[in-house]
């Protein structure tokens, strides 16, 4: 008997996001338990009102930007700001669209350490993820470049199963949850909101999603 497909949309600022979501569609459609077949609709668009033009849809479409709170530099906070505007401006192109923030603070390799290994504490610099990088992979990269080589950040993913990445949920979850009990203030802006403190992260919420209506959690 053939599954229902399900669709679900990114865009994405970079290369290892969308390489993940093509590895996380992959190992999902492999796995013999899901519901659904799943179609992770992932385009790299820095702009989120762009994707969401050039998009082809019937109907509803939610669609969530992957995207970095780099640091609090105003160039930074700016960018940050700017994709929230855009994805604001996309929900009323006469779409019947609703855009979600899958934010990393700092920066996606956030998600990539909580797949194998906590990482609560406050960083200065967004570089101080390869050294977590490093640890929890049991690798030596020199730098993150090396890192989000596509012959290295494959490999890496090749290591990854469906576990992994439920414990990247949960230990996503216990992270937003500590800010809020830190009394972090929850930053409000076009009607989205995010800490500006990090770590913190939601691109976890839309995976969960995808992974409960797919019955794998």
């Amino acid at each position: 008997m053939r599954k229902e497909n399900r669709t679900y949309y990114f865009s994405v600022e970079g290369e290892t996001e969308k390489w993940y979501l093509d590895w996380l569609q992959q190992i999902i459609n492999a796995e013999p338990t899901t519901k659904y077949t799943v179609k992770l609709n992932s385009k790299i668009q820095k702009d989120p009102l762009a994707y969401a033009k050039a998009l082809t849809i019937v109907g509803k479409a939610e669609i969530t930007h992957i995207f970095d709170y780099e640091s609090e530099e105003e160039i930074h906070v700016k960018q940050f700001k700017t994709a929230l505007e855009r994805m604001k401006e996309a929900q009323s192109i006469g779409k019947s669209i609703k855009y979600q923030p899958g934010y990393s603070n700092f920066t996606f390799e956030l998600w990539m350490i909580l797949h194998m290994a906590d990482c609560n504490g406050a960083l200065i610099h967004r570089r101080q993820y390869l050294g977590a990088l490093n640890r929890a992979y049991n690798e030596k990269f020199e730098n993150l470049d090396q890192y989000k080589h596509e012959d290295n950040f494959k490999r890496i993913l090749g290591r990854l199963t469906l576990e992994h990445v439920r414990k990247a949920i949960q230990r996503s979850r216990v992270i937003m949850q500590r800010n809020q009990e830190s009394g972090y203030v929850l930053q409000q802006y076009k009607g989205y909101e995010y800490y500006r403190e990090n770590p913190s992260l939601t691109i976890w919420v839309q995976i969960e999603k995808i992974l409960r209506e797919c019955g794998l959690l």
